[in-house]
């Protein structure tokens, strides 16, 4: 806060209130330089840094409380001109004292998680110190939300551009702090029931193959059985023979507009299971087959996929397979989504192969949950890429997970969204070499009648490279007899819309083509097929009419091999302001 804005509280209300003023300025700059330097070194994950700058901004946040909560100031806050002024400053002071303190709540919770977690083997140490950390990081994200609401009530526009840019920017980072800690509660809430500290448990765990395009991910090309008992994980059963896991009949009814777009396959085989992009219908779907088959109740599911393997490897260091081979981080992905097919014309073998790998790692996982502070951005990766995604049977713990991106669930809320979603035609391996883009252009809106005209601009390409290549990852199982250009792929190609949305027209390289149009979770979703010729990069354009929303668009991404490039852009022309 600038002199000339406490000049403008105080000179009116005398030398006193002068010096609350001022002083009530320089304890709010020191507090905010002071949870600079609380940022910095917490990045670093030791809380023994943080004690410093903690206490410091603690003291500086309570002086400013102290200084603008007496009589004198609340004088100045009923005062003509400047009472709006003075709010404001007050306001700031009393955020920075709620925040300051939430802050020192949440280092002596976290301290207990991270001594936990330095005992190495002791897992269960780590679950009962996340299970007292619980109560303690809910009651901060409403602690946040009652400072950020009262901070919100006072004055925006004062008058004094720097007090609105500090009000502003105080208001950020406490809506910033909040998620994280909101994040971190429900982590806290579900890691110990979901790693066995509540009782066992048993989880299908599935290995998808983004090679091979599926709604989740990828077709699932390998699965094992992950057990947890009082933090102790542990990793087995593992089989690649995906064609023994089907049932004659459904496993599991997700409705009729499931059957009417999915077919009555994907409730009875694995190969098909994963369609949808929602990851509880997959997850269900696989339980049920498993348990189906082997009579053994299964808690929930667990996916990940090579590239997640590859963010776990940089945590764990390299594994090496009964051969003496390494797998790393850098070379994960290309082994087991490339290299494979070449090296192992066998599939008996090459699944071996993929089957050891899972193994490998899998034994070197438990070691991870013992360092915190490294194993948390890894996690973070992955959730936020959709490298790992959980599904339990137990309701409440389900609630939870379909509130974080974690759970893999297909939002039904209304709002700007764009999700495009590749399944793989073929049967082949191609979707290895696939890359994409997306363009949301949320158009103007017409007058009167809560609509606005969108266009959402999808490019694929089949970047397959010049050369020979496995028949098996070219192989054409959808028209054996037909004959196709090696490293020709083909793609069922759909755009999830906003809820409410309509199509207007759809155009595949500036030529109109029909669509399929079916509903899921609310979502008006239009598909196509699109047939690619190697190297060949195909343009669909969607053209909607979609409803007029001020919610933040929405533009899922597919977790396949290569990211998705996303554009989003407004046009507000005829949309309320």
């Amino acid at each position: 806060m600038s002199l000339l804005a406490l000049t403008a509280v105080t000179v009116p209300a005398g030398g006193w209130a002068a010096h609350l003023g001022l002083g009530a300025r320089d304890h709010l700059e020191a507090t905010r330089n002071a949870l600079l330097r609380l940022r910095t070194v917490a990045a670093s994950g030791d809380l023994e840094l943080t004690a410093g700058p903690l206490r410091e901004a603690r003291w500086h946040a309570a002086e400013a409380g102290r200084l603008t909560g007496g009589p004198d100031w609340s004088l100045i806050a009923h005062a003509p001109v400047v009472g709006g002024i003075a709010t404001t400053v007050r306001g700031l002071a009393e955020s920075a004292v709620e925040l300051t303190d939430v802050l020192a709540d949440v280092r002596q919770a976290g301290a207990a998680v991270l001594t936990a977690g330095t005992r190495t083997g002791d897992t269960g140490r780590l679950l009962t110190a996340l299970d007292g950390a619980a109560p303690v990081l809910n009651d901060s994200v409403t602690r946040l939300g009652r400072a950020g609401a009262r901070l919100a009530a006072t004055p925006a526009g004062t008058g004094v551009d720097e007090l609105d840019r500090a009000r502003s920017t105080a208001l950020r980072e406490i809506d910033r702090l909040r998620d994280g800690l909101g994040d971190a509660a429900t982590a806290a809430a579900l890691l110990p029931p979901l790693l066995g500290g509540h009782g066992p448990r048993r989880y299908f765990l599935a290995f998808q193959t983004n090679a091979e395009a599926r709604g989740t991910g990828g077709m699932v090309g390998a699965f094992g059985i992950l057990t947890a008992d009082a933090g102790e994980i542990r990793a087995g059963r593992f089989s690649a023979r995906t064609g023994t896991i089907a049932s004659p009949v459904p496993v599991v009814d997700h409705g009729a507009r499931f059957r009417e777009h999915y077919g009555p396959y994907a409730t009875r085989l694995l190969s098909v299971s994963n369609l949808s992009p929602h990851f509880p219908y997959a997850a269900a779907a696989w339980t049920g087959l498993w348990e189906r088959r082997h009579h053994l109740r299964l808690d929930g599911a667990i996916a990940t996929d090579p590239v997640g393997l590859s963010y776990l490897l940089e945590l764990i260091g390299p594994v090496t397979l009964p051969g003496g081979e390494a797998v790393t981080a850098a070379n994960v992905v290309d082994l087991t989504e490339r290299q494979a097919y070449a090296r192992y014309p066998d599939p008996a073998a090459r699944k071996r192969f993929l089957i050891g790998i899972a193994a490998a790692v899998s034994r070197r996982l438990p070691a991870a949950f013992t360092d915190p502070v490294r194993l948390l951005p890894v996690m973070t990766r992955m959730v936020r890429e959709r490298r790992i995604q959980v599904w339990s049977r137990r309701d409440d713990e389900q609630r939870l997970l379909a509130a974080t991106p974690v759970g893999g669930v297909l939002p039904q809320r209304p709002g700007p969204f764009a999700g495009l979603v590749v399944n793989n035609s073929a049967g082949g391996k191609l979707d290895y070499y696939l890359k994409r883009s997306v363009g949301y252009e949320l158009g103007r809106c017409l007058g009167g009648i809560g609509l606005r005209l969108s266009e959402v601009r999808i490019r694929l390409t089949n970047d397959v490279p010049r050369g020979e290549l496995p028949s098996y990852v070219t192989n054409r199982l959808d028209s054996t007899r037909d004959r196709h250009a090696p490293g020709a792929n083909l793609s069922w190609v759909s755009l999830y819309a906003a809820v409410g949305t309509k199509v207007r027209a759809v155009w595949l390289d500036g030529e109109r083509v029909p669509v399929t149009r079916n509903e899921e979770r609310s979502h008006p979703v239009y598909s196509t097929l699109v047939e690619f010729a190697p190297r060949q990069t195909r343009t669909l354009e969607f053209e909607l009419a979609e409803p007029v929303s001020a919610e933040t668009p929405v533009v899922p991404v597919q977790p396949l091999v290569h990211p998705q490039r996303t554009r989003i852009t407004e046009d507000r022309r005829g949309c309320a302001s």
